[in-house]
């Protein structure tokens, strides 16, 4: 858990240096259509498709694009597809466990997609079996710069949080699934744009590999992210000084 941010930091840095702008526009809108879809199109009163939003501004995706995404959700745009969200779960390399969370129009399509990309050093498994693994958490991270970590345990705490990291130069804040709405309100009311905001799965439990044994694992999960219908993939492998070091080198 504690090498998420910085992992994270390292995956916008090479998606921003290879400019896989298409595929970041097309998950932020599906992001957004499943949001307004959910909630209604009001950003305002709706604080899932609230933090959709402000992260596709902050990944510079065009005003067009983000209306376009909340009509398809609203079903204004009756050309939106019917997109639902699942969940799908495996084991990696080395015993890894690995949920990928899809957002899809074709159930079939991704199901074979993803059983594919798992065949490349593990297998997916039926849903319960890896998931057991894992705990639902409304996840939130944001520079440091934006509110030292005082200020942001404190507000964390008082607006239900379990915890509040301070990594140096990231902030995170894990809560329980029903916290999200106040804690994000509580950040937004502070001015704070979060650089992560979401329901995450967080692994009761870490399993330490060496070096070469992780990036065999974050291989696999790079080819799931690679996929159309993938949003997020989270893992149970500890994320060491010296992993993330080799990522960032690669």
């Amino acid at each position: 858990m504690s090498g998420h941010s910085k992992w994270s930091t390292i995956k916008r840095k090479k998606g921003a240096a290879d400019a896989k702008r298409g595929a970041i526009f097309t998950r932020l809108a599906r992001e957004i259509s499943i949001a307004s879809r959910d909630g209604g199109g009001d950003p305002e009163t709706n604080f899932r498709l609230r933090l959709a939003v402000d992260k596709a501004r902050a990944e510079n995706m065009p005003k067009d694009n983000i209306e376009r995404a909340i009509k398809k959700g609203t079903g204004e745009d009756k050309e939106g597809g019917n997109w639902e969200e699942m969940v799908l779960e495996g084991y990696g390399p080395n015993g890894s466990a690995i949920m990928a969370v899809c957002v899809t129009d074709n159930r079939n399509r991704t199901i074979s997609d993803v059983r594919h990309a798992f065949s490349k050093g593990g297998n997916m498994a039926e849903a319960g079996a890896v998931g057991w693994q894992f705990d639902r958490k409304s996840y939130f991270s944001f520079p440091s710069t934006a509110m030292n970590f005082d200020k942001a345990f404190e507000l964390g705490i008082e607006a239900g949080a379990d915890d509040v990291f301070d990594h140096g130069d990231t902030i995170e804040i894990y809560g329980a699934v029903e916290s999200f709405k106040t804690i994000a309100d509580a950040l937004h009311k502070s001015n704070v744009q979060p650089a992560e905001a979401g329901l995450s799965f967080v692994a009761k439990q870490e399993i330490e590999l060496g070096v070469e044994e992780t990036l065999q694992v974050m291989k696999m999960i790079e080819g799931l992210e690679e996929l159309d219908d993938v949003q997020d993939v989270y893992h149970n492998v500890k994320m060491s000084d010296e992993v993330l070091a080799a990522l960032e080198n690669a």
